[in-house]
């Protein structure tokens, strides 16, 4: 009875409700920009104000070195309720390139059953749908279901760089039976997914150093190395052509898929990435299709290349230098600073001579993250998709990376559960981000389902 009195409050006060998630939405909360810092200051008073008066006993804004947490609890469920600490984060992307938009990214407007905004899915959209649904308990039962824990901030996109010390220093304040994290997505619109696993994260930055300016090929070419040539070497030696990862060691630590895990990924209904990349074929590493690399492989990956002469028309030089970035995702069994250790070792063999090479490691790292698909927890939430979305939830690993995923596990030993109701046409980080209104509608009523579940 009571799911079916807050489901009814949300209907009722759907409008409204969309109203005030436009309000998050038009504030452009841009972490990684300085010049936004009192508009990222605002999105942080905007959850204070909703927390406040939806009824939590406290609100409390920690601040750290650049943007501040919300941490809020509700503790009158009773000792015998259990507590769920449910993070999210209130900041967003950046929105460039500005003129690829097709309405203003800070002027929320709805749109073929979607509402289009910088922060739409990723995550102010989703971190709302929590929001609302406890304020939908408070105003109809007077009370939540579970003691909450509310750790919303302000740095996810730009690597969580203060979070991670802040959980650490306040390690009994955010402690909790269980997270629940709406950060992520379906494989595809209506389709309701388990997320139990996801990749970890590594990286580190290539620089070749060749002349100390930029030189004429005519008049040193032959004499001098390439640092763009020698950089490519480099980088050709690091993977083949069927996407096999060829530095020594890498996956050493490797946990294979199970049987059953491939049996669940077979399960899922693949992406059409022609339409949602446009593509024309799919690579994967030797002995797997495209849905098991994604979701269960580790992947290297070049995310960026430069050096020399960028501009239009030809300059015939040899430029001073070339510099590449790197990322890979690696899966449970790996660790982040043996496989940076690894690609260390290996430039440092097939670097040629006539450079200077160097490499930086990212700071960032995070180990992959797994729970079991058939834990209570995550039975019920599956339940809870399939009620609200009346269709057979699947179950995914994913090839993103979380790094408070990893961190809670580490730190609590406790179960994170990610009910995530993006889907793939959302365009996370890019001109026209988006979220479905039927995602919204469908993960409202999963989330009142799941509280009330979670609560037995």
């Amino acid at each position: 009875m009571m799911s079916e009195e807050v489901l009814s409050y949300i209907q009722q006060n759907r409008e409204d409700l969309l109203e005030r998630l436009n309000d998050f939405l038009t504030i452009p909360s841009v972490s990684t920009d300085s010049s936004y810092k009192i508009d990222v200051q605002k999105a942080a008073q905007f959850v204070q104000n909703y927390l406040e008066e939806i009824g939590f006993d406290t609100i409390e804004e920690i601040p750290t070195s650049n943007h501040p947490i919300v941490y809020a609890a509700y503790n009158k469920a009773g000792v015998n309720a259990p507590t769920v600490l449910f993070y999210g984060h209130y900041d967003v992307q950046p929105v460039d390139p500005i003129e690829e938009w097709d309405s203003d990214p800070f002027t929320p407007e709805i749109r073929d059953g979607r509402i289009y905004a910088r922060g739409a899915s990723d995550d102010k959209g989703q971190v709302f749908m929590h929001l609302a649904v406890f304020e939908a308990f408070m105003k109809t039962t007077g009370a939540l279901p579970v003691n909450i824990k509310v750790c919303i901030e302000g740095e996810e996109e730009i690597g969580s760089e203060n979070l991670y010390d802040t959980l650490k220093e306040k390690r009994e304040k955010f402690a909790a039976d269980f997270v629940i994290i709406s950060d992520s997505g379906m494989v595809a619109k209506n389709q309701p997914t388990i997320l139990y696993g996801l990749k970890g994260f590594t990286g580190i930055e290539i620089t070749v150093d060749g002349p100390d300016q930029d030189l004429h090929s005519g008049l040193y070419g032959g004499a001098v190395r390439n640092p763009i040539m020698a950089l490519s070497h480099i980088l050709s030696t690091m993977k083949n052509i069927d996407e096999e990862i060829t530095v020594e060691g890498f996956y050493d630590d490797v946990e294979p898929m199970t049987a059953e895990e491939r049996a669940l990924i077979a399960k899922v209904e693949g992406e059409d990435y022609k339409q949602t990349t446009g593509i024309e074929e799919t690579i994967s590493e030797k002995g797997y299709d495209a849905k098991e690399h994604t979701m269960g492989r580790p992947t290297f990956e070049i995310n960026g290349i430069y050096g020399g002469y960028q501009g239009e028309g030809t300059k015939t030089i040899i430029p001073a230098a070339a510099t590449a970035k790197i990322t890979c995702r690696l899966v449970p069994g790996q660790n982040p600073e043996t496989i940076q250790q690894l690609l260390v070792e290996h430039i440092e063999r097939v670097a040629p001579a006539g450079v200077q090479v160097t490499v930086k490691k990212e700071k960032l790292s995070s180990k992959a993250y797994m729970v079991e698909p058939n834990h209570p927890l995550i039975k019920k939430a599956a339940i809870c998709y399939e009620r609200a979305f009346e269709k057979e939830t699947i179950f995914v690993r994913m090839g993103g990376s979380i790094p408070v995923v990893e961190w809670l596990d580490e730190m609590y030993n406790i179960p994170v559960i990610l009910l995530g109701f993006g889907t793939p046409e959302d365009r996370l980080h890019s001109p026209n981000e988006s979220f479905p209104l039927d995602s919204f509608d469908k993960g409202l009523e999963t989330l009142v389902y799941y509280y009330n579940e979670v609560s037995k």
